[in-house]
């Protein structure tokens, strides 16, 4: 595919984005860029979400690790499933009741000021490394298709992309994300669809139905993981993705922003709750897209690559038409900016309520906005540029895994502040919120020794968030 077209579609992209952007912005007041006035239809929020929870690197992973794993990750989602109901029926609730604008701030209400700063430093460091993680990865791709033929180096992409972000979002904040989302989801699903027609077409399929069946029979579709000492065990993945989808979305305050921007209460849970469905057929539909691609490899008589996350983009370069490829850019350009702005707005959010304590309707704080958003989108650029002067990806791979350490003790600290009636000792917080991520590694690594190479997956976030409960339990008392 030639990069002037491929530059082309990330101009008209751009421009979509920034024409949502100004109509969003339109009639903005201070508190705007935080609670979008907590006008967001219902509907739209969870339409959105479908894309903001579908990453560049979940564009091209998920149907990639279909070759390794199957579809076992198809058992997470289920999890995941069941954890959007708790978060609809258990947190929504809680967070409306206290009028939250960030969710963080529960724990100050509920514990105290060091346990509140501590909680949300702890996601400020989880989502500036998992951002940034992502948009490496996807930037990566991008250098690889467009800007490596016009002579732009990583630093310039990764400059470039991060300056888009910024521009969109800037004003309006989270009600820009909450509209650019549902754009951005109308993108990846059709590139999805698309890419299956495609290769309806030049794989002699003769209809979908056929293509369906092909997928049903093809041995990398088994779904269910019996081998208990496997990380993708059955079990371990659905108690994982109830667990790994509170945290990561009814803790993390970048999923809950756009659900609080809805009127109400009531609201919000239809969101949540229709959007569990949607989440569901949405990941078939990539786990589906993924067996196509290994049956289309298969015909074409290609060699597959080592690393899965380069099939989707092999294929597509080297062995379907241009318009795929365009179609392809446009998913993963999606999917990659629907992750990193609903980032840069949730940090900002974070350490403007949070750390720095401004008042959401004093307009002296937009100022003061202002400087956060371009910092965090600076640090999210050294962040990203890190990464690459790194460039092993094991290394970055375990400093995005030791960032997800991070958010055992968020569970921890907000399941003994709801399923208790006891306070915390909250000069202790910190040292204890520290202390169980290196425990939960030593426990990891000891089980592997003690029974025979067993790994621990996603259950390794439950264990971090009971020590933190256990810990703040032994060292708290009775009260109010």
């Amino acid at each position: 595919m030639s990069p002037i077209i491929s530059l082309a579609v990330l101009v008209v992209y751009f421009c979509l984005l920034m024409a949502v952007s100004k109509f969003t912005a339109r009639g903005a007041r201070v508190a705007t860029f935080f609670n979008a006035d907590h006008s967001s239809p219902w509907y739209l929020v969870a339409f959105g979400t479908i894309g903001a929870t579908i990453s560049g690197v979940t564009f091209v992973s998920v149907p990639g690790e279909v070759g390794t794993t199957a579809w076992h990750y198809l058992q997470f989602i289920i999890g995941n499933f069941l954890g959007y109901w708790i978060i609809a029926f258990v947190l929504i609730p809680l967070y409306y009741r206290l009028k939250l604008i960030s969710i963080y701030d529960y724990l100050r209400q509920r514990f105290g000021d060091t346990t509140h700063r501590t909680g949300a430093a702890f996601f400020i460091i989880s989502q500036m490394a998992g951002a940034s993680f992502r948009l490496f990865l996807v930037i990566g791709v991008l250098q690889i298709l467009v800007f490596d033929a016009l002579n732009v180096p990583f630093i310039g992409t990764a400059m470039l992309v991060i300056l888009l972000i910024w521009l969109y979002i800037r004003r309006a904040g989270i009600k820009t994300v909450v509209w650019t989302d549902s754009l951005q989801t109308i993108c990846i699903i059709v590139a999805a669809v698309m890419t299956v027609y495609a290769i309806i077409d030049i794989a002699d399929f003769h209809s979908i139905t056929e293509l369906t069946t092909a997928i049903v029979t093809h041995p990398t579709s088994d779904v269910w993981d019996t081998d208990f000492r496997s990380p993708t065990f059955v079990a371990k993945q659905i108690l994982s993705g109830i667990g790994i989808v509170i945290v990561m979305n009814g803790l993390d305050q970048n999923m809950m922003q756009k659900s609080l921007t809805c009127p109400s209460k009531t609201e919000a849970q239809k969101n949540i709750c229709s959007f569990s469905f949607a989440f569901i057929i949405a990941n078939i539909l990539f786990l589906a897209l993924g067996t196509s691609l290994y049956i289309f490899a298969e015909r074409v008589g290609m060699t597959l690559p080592s690393s899965t996350d380069n099939l989707f983009p092999l294929l597509v370069t080297g062995y379907m038409p241009t318009f795929v490829g365009v179609i392809f850019l446009l998913g993963i350009v999606a999917a990659s900016f629907s992750s990193a702005d609903s980032s840069l707005t949730a940090l900002t959010t974070v350490w403007c309520i949070d750390i720095l304590r401004l008042d959401p309707d004093d307009a002296e704080t937009v100022y003061r906005r202002k400087r956060v958003t371009m910092a965090m989108a600076m640090a999210m650029f050294a962040v990203v540029c890190l990464f690459h002067i790194i460039n092993d990806r094991s290394i970055v791979s375990a400093i995005f895994t030791v960032a997800g350490y991070t958010y055992g003790p968020l569970l921890g600290l907000f399941a003994y502040g709801i399923l208790t009636r006891r306070t915390l000792n909250d000069r202790l917080t910190p040292y204890i919120c520290i202390a169980a991520p290196i425990l939960s590694y030593v426990i990891n690594r000891l089980a592997q020794v003690i029974f025979d190479g067993y790994r621990m997956g996603f259950e390794l976030l439950l264990l971090n968030a009971a020590i933190v409960f256990v810990a703040v339990f032994l060292t708290g008392k009775k009260g109010k």
